[in-house]
C-alpha cells in the first residue's frame, strides 16, 4: 500500500501528547524521505512503488484540543498512515474524549499508529481502549505505543519527560513500524492481517484515586480556582480550556465542566490558576508518594 500522507492527529491539553504524537509523525516522514526507492534490479521502479517508496508524504497536523477545531468531520483514506495520541486519565482515554472521537473522525482504511502518553503511574487501558475505538471507525491500527509523560497535577512527578531516553525508543520503534509497512507492502499482505497490537485485552474499568489515607479521593466536581491578586484577567486561560468551560468575561469563574486536564494552569503566565479542592491535593500528594519510580514507556508491533 503507497503512503502518501501523514497525519499527526491528537488531543493535548497540556502539550505531552502532541510533542509525542508529532514526533512520531514526523520521524515516519523523514523515513519516507530517506528512502531511495531502488531496490538493486531491472524492476526497481515497480518494486518501490509498490511497496509505498514514493516521495516524502505531505504531513497533515489535526489538532482537536480545543471547541473551535471540532467543527467539521475528519476523513481519511487508505493512502494516509494517522498517527493518532490522547493522554491517560485514570486509565482509560479520557471520558469527555471519547465522544469527540467517535464523532469526528473516519478512518476509511487508513492504517494508525495508536499513541498515548501517561504520567508516570500507569496506562492501564488507554492505549487498548484507544485501539479498539479507532478500529470501530474504521481505521486499520498496525502499532501501538505509550508514552511516559511528566504528570501534569505534579512537576514532582516524572519532571522532564519524555527524556532522551523515552525518545530515543519512539526513534527505533518509528524505524520498526516503517519496516513493518514496508515488508506488508511488498509481500501483499492485507492490512488486516498485521493489526494485531500485543496487550490488546478487554478495556478494564477507570483507575481509583486514592488520598494520602489510601482511601478513595473523591474530587470529581473539583474545579480550577483563581489567584485573583497574580491574575491579569489576559484570557488566556478561557482560550486554552478544551471544554470552553471558563467565562470568558470573568475568567474566575468556571461554569462548564473541568475535567483537571491543567491546560490553563499550565498556560497561565501569570501562575495564577491552582487546584486547592482537599481531596484533589490529597490524592496529588498519594502520587508524589507512590509514583516516584521510573514507568517506562512501552511499544506494541
Amino acid at each position: 500500500m503507497v503512503i502518501r500522507k501523514i497525519a499527526a492527529v491528537y488531543f493535548s491539553a497540556a502539550g505531552g501528547t502532541k510533542e509525542v504524537t508529532e514526533r512520531i509523525a514526523a520521524k515516519l516522514a523523514e523515513q519516507y524521505a530517506a528512502e531511495t526507492g531502488g531496490t538493486g534490479n531491472e524492476n526497481a521502479g515497480r518494486d518501490a512503488k509498490d511497496a509505498g517508496k514514493t516521495d516524502a508524504p505531505e504531513v497533515r497536523t489535526v489538532d482537536f484540543t480545543l471547541p473551535c477545531a471540532r467543527t467539521e468531520n475528519f476523513v481519511f483514506d487508505r493512502e494516509t498512515l494517522v498517527v493518532f495520541g490522547t493522554p491517560t486519565y485514570a486509565g482509560r482515554v479520557p471520558n469527555k474524549v471519547l465522544p469527540m472521537i467517535r464523532e469526528l473522525f473516519i478512518g476509511n482504511g487508513a492504517q494508525t499508529v495508536a499513541v498515548v502518553t501517561f504520567g508516570n503511574r500507569n496506562f492501564d487501558s488507554s492505549l487498548t481502549e484507544l485501539t479498539q475505538e479507532l478500529s470501530g471507525l474504521g481505521f486499520v491500527p498496525v502499532a501501538g505505543a505509550a508514552v511516559a509523560c511528566r504528570h501534569v497535577f505534579s512537576k514532582k512527578i516524572a519532571p522532564g519527560r519524555p527524556d532522551a531516553e523515552d525518545l530515543a525508543k519512539v526513534d527505533r520503534f518509528v524505524e520498526q513500524v516503517k519496516t513493518k509497512l514496508d515488508d506488508a507492502s511488498v509481500t501483499g499482505m492485507d492490512t488486516a492481517e498485521i493489526a494485531s497490537i500485543a496487550g490488546r485485552e478487554e478495556v478494564g474499568p477507570y483507575y481509583t484515586p486514592l488520598g494520602r489515607d489510601g482511601l478513595p479521593a473523591k474530587f470529581l466536581k473539583a474545579k480550577v480556582q483563581t489567584n485573583l491578586i497574580k491574575c491579569d484577567d489576559c484570557g488566556i486561560c478561557a482560550r486554552v480550556c478544551p471544554l470552553g468551560s471558563i467565562d470568558v468575561m470573568e475568567t474566575s469563574r468556571v461554569p462548564g465542566i473541568c475535567i483537571k486536564c491543567h491546560a490553563c494552569v499550565v498556560n497561565c503566565p501569570q501562575d495564577a490558576k491552582y487546584f486547592g479542592d482537599p481531596a484533589f491535593l490529597s490524592h496529588v500528594a498519594y502520587l508524589e508518594e507512590h509514583c516516584q519510580r521510573r514507568a517506562e514507556s512501552e511499544f506494541f508491533l
